[in-house]
């Protein structure tokens, strides 16, 4: 049996029968198999380390780093002990974005550490993992073949040539000195730069570094990253994760969404209440409103027949719990507990008692999206693909839908909009800010809307997940808006039942009302268009009768694009779905008295 692995070997076994003119058929079937190339093609590399723009996920202090994939900035090297700053150099938890359509991408890098430890393989010390996220946001994993060499290299093979968002994991406990990815010459390439949502930032031990996982993408701090889809600052330090004052004032200059306090296996339990009552005040003094997660010592969810260990995670709990009650008593606010049990590493998730194996650091993920999802208003219903968050690349011919939420976030800091309005393509190519590729009736609606304060919220191709992925990453966060506007649910009409839109619709009102508390909140009725105009009647029965439990205004800006048979009004439409010039005019008009 030939495994993945042996694609090095097999490439010069394949050279050798090349040589001597024999055995043909093998190497075709290798070539079928592994995807060697018939013909030699060139490699173009990209370096991270010296893009224009930051690349590197999963860095607070890109500007500042001593060395391309350090965790903290150069100045923290006078402040923290000698211990953390030398972890600090290992990129765990460190992630390049990049989109490519290439068959085959090769990441080469050298390391300055040990390639292995004994509890914990070269593949997760000191290797890369490389995942993808399809046109739809479903996540995929990209298996490679690798030598640990001087220059350690991955071969990733056999991707097809569709365009895809990769993110290549960096190593768990070693230095990256070097690094550069390939892709052949005809290939697209493009980097992505870093994330601009606030970050979840954990602040913990050798278990948060990733000790001990099989490979950088299954560490628990990845998992969460994934599963939540935002960027993760991992602060994790092996066996230094001690709530050291210097690295608490380093964590208050991150923006983070929550701070996560994982620090227990590191600390003697006479030491815990008073390190975990100066850590959150710290935060406190500079962080007021983030929310903080403290987590019990995971220990004491194995359950092992180690009498001693178990009075040590047990006591460290103990400590844990005087100190979160002692910060009530304080009134700090946004506080809250992660107990081990919900953690459920169980017997058969640890290397050695302590640190989780791969199937430990996937119940430690679930524990934690549980109760930050929780803390966020982040709710998921895994019945229906409309009422689970993700994000799209379906339109990327015409625009860049991670690169326009960017646009968004950048614009209501910089400027609070006083009329949300969400929707899919029908709202995107209108017109208003920020500019879309294509603006259809750009007249009406400076002429009607943009006195009112509109901002335009609306991505071409989005369903009603996509915008629920949107709200969930911050686009609605830090300002307060007088009208949310929701038109939204027609690209779900090939794919869902109506009765999952209406669970994606009621899911979606809940979430706009948690970040917007103050705003009137108009549910919109779908558009009409050809062919479909009974279903769309009857769902918006639905919608309005949905509104109405839910303390929100329907309105039902359709009926101005239909003659009084009920049919469409083909001369208001330009394909019988996006209203053409006219069509827009008569929906501005019935749109700007509801927003006064």
């Amino acid at each position: 049996m030939i495994f993945l692995w042996d694609y090095p070997r097999i490439k010069y076994v394949a050279g050798q029968v090349m040589k001597r003119k024999t055995n043909i058929f093998l190497l075709l079937l290798l070539t079928m198999v592994y995807g060697l190339p018939a013909v030699a093609q060139t490699t173009k590399w990209w370096n991270p380390a010296t893009n224009a723009f930051p690349v590197i996920s999963g860095q607070a202090w890109p500007a500042e780093v001593t060395q391309p994939y350090d965790r903290l900035p150069a100045r923290a090297e006078k402040e923290v002990t000698s211990h953390v700053w030398y972890l600090s150099h290992q990129a765990a938890g460190l992630a390049i974005r990049f989109s490519a359509n290439a068959p085959t991408i090769t990441v080469r890098y050298t390391v300055k550490g040990d390639l292995a430890m004994p509890h914990m393989p070269s593949t997760g010390v000191s290797g890369v993992d490389l995942y993808a996220i399809n046109k739809h946001g479903g996540w995929e994993w990209t298996a490679g073949g690798y030598s640990f060499k001087d220059t350690i290299t991955y071969n990733f093979i056999n991707l097809g040539t569709d365009t895809r968002e990769y993110r290549l994991y960096l190593p768990l406990y070693n230095n990256v000195s070097w690094m550069e990815i390939g892709v052949p010459d005809n290939a697209t390439f493009k980097p992505i730069p870093a994330r601009k949502e606030k970050p979840i930032v954990i602040y913990g031990t050798s278990i948060a570094q990733g000790g001990c996982a099989s490979r950088p993408g299954l560490a628990w701090t990845a998992f969460l990253e994934r599963m939540m889809d935002r960027e993760v600052i991992n602060l994790g330090f092996s066996g230094n994760g001690k709530l050291d004052p210097p690295v608490a004032d380093l964590l208050t200059e991150i923006d983070a969404k929550i701070y996560v306090l994982d620090c227990l296996p590191n600390l003697a339990a006479a030491d815990v209440k008073e390190r975990v009552i100066k850590t959150v005040q710290t935060l406190r003094k500079k962080r007021p409103a983030v929310p903080i997660l403290l987590a019990d010592h995971s220990g004491e969810s194995i359950h092992s027949l180690n009498t001693a260990m178990e009075e040590i995670f047990s006591n460290a709990n103990k400590a844990l719990r005087e100190a979160y009650t002692a910060l009530k008593a304080m009134n700090i606010s946004n506080l809250y507990l992660l107990p081990a049990a919900e953690m459920n590493i169980g017997r058969e998730g640890t290397v050695d008692g302590v640190h989780p194996n791969d199937i430990g650091m996937e119940r430690y993920a679930i524990a934690y999206e549980k109760a930050i999802r929780k803390i966020l208003h982040e709710t998921i219903d895994t019945s229906f693909s409309t009422t689970q968050p993700c994000r799209q690349n379906r339109d990327a011919g015409t625009y860049d839908w991670e690169s326009r939420h960017n646009e968004l976030l950048t614009a209501n800091k910089q400027s609070a909009p006083k009329v949300v309005f969400l929707g899919n393509s029908i709202t995107h190519y209108w017109g208003g800010e920020p500019k879309a590729p294509i603006a259809r009736s750009e007249d009406s609606w400076q002429k009607m809307l943009a006195p009112l304060g509109v901002r335009n919220f609306g991505f071409g191709n989005d369903r009603i997940e996509n915008v629920l992925w949107r709200i969930y990453h911050d686009e609605l966060d830090g300002f307060d808006a007088s009208h949310v506007v929701m038109l939204i649910g027609t690209n779900n009409l090939a794919h869902n039942t109506d009765k999952e839109i209406i669970a994606g619709l009621r899911l979606l009102v809940t979430g706009i009302q948690q970040r917007q508390p103050k705003a009137k909140i108009l549910l919109s009725g779908l558009l009409p268009r050809t062919g479909m105009e009974t279903r769309i009647t009857n769902i918006n029965k639905a919608i309005a009768m949905l509104a109405r439990p839910l303390g929100v205004t329907y309105i039902q800006p359709g009926k101005v694009f239909t003659l009084p048979n009920g049919k469409i009004d083909t001369r208001l439409f330009s394909d019988g779905l996006h209203p053409n010039d006219a069509g827009y005019q008569k929906l501005a008009a019935y749109l700007a008295p509801l927003l006064k």
